[in-house]
């Protein structure tokens, strides 16, 4: 008789999952394919692109400064006194010390890089979020997946690929902003 009891709960449990899981609406969006139709995320990507550049110049300048002070070290090291040798080494050393302390301001976790993709990329990204939470609410989905943010999805029906919708509802034509090959050169 317990036996009968626990079956039947277990039976009526699973039937109760069931209903429950398919009482739920799920959807999926691509938050890259939505922010690349973003005009306004292109220009931001092409600014920091340029930012990172101008900054990645700077850096190499750096580097070829300190290669030549070693070099030139090196070539004298031999009729240099001590003292001056020391000196030069100190100096070598501090322009390394320099140059690692530019690459952490300008590419670091806190660095001004970070600091401008913060200021041109999270208000669209902010954006975004609430287009899709707001497009949730009002077709009453449980759960939006994001197919960009690595979650693994096996198989996923198209019908359910809602992110052309979520461009809409933010007043943007899906393709009319997608970068090309040629738009990135």
């Amino acid at each position: 008789m317990n036996t009968l009891i626990k079956s039947s709960l277990v039976f009526l449990f699973i039937i109760g999952i069931t209903g429950f899981a398919q009482a739920q609406k799920f959807a999926y969006v691509d938050t890259d394919y939505i922010l690349k139709n973003i005009p306004e995320y292109n220009m931001a990507q092409k600014q920091l692109d340029a930012l990172s550049k101008q900054y990645q110049a700077e850096i190499e300048e750096k580097v070829a400064e300190v290669e030549r002070l070693y070099k030139a070290f090196q070539t004298d090291a031999i009729l240099l006194p001590a003292d001056l040798k020391k000196q030069r080494e100190e100096e070598i050393l501090t322009k390394e010390k320099a140059l690692s302390q530019l690459k952490r301001d300008r590419f670091g976790r806190d660095g001004d890089l970070f600091k401008k993709r913060q200021e041109l990329v999270a208000p669209l990204q902010d954006k975004v979020f609430n287009a899709i939470k707001a497009y949730a609410e009002q077709k009453g989905l449980s759960i939006i997946f994001d197919k960009a943010s690595g979650a693994t999805m096996l198989y996923a029906n198209e019908k359910l690929d809602k992110s052309d919708d979520i461009l809409q509802s933010m007043g943007y034509t899906p393709g009319e902003g997608n970068a090309t090959e040629s738009d990135e050169d």
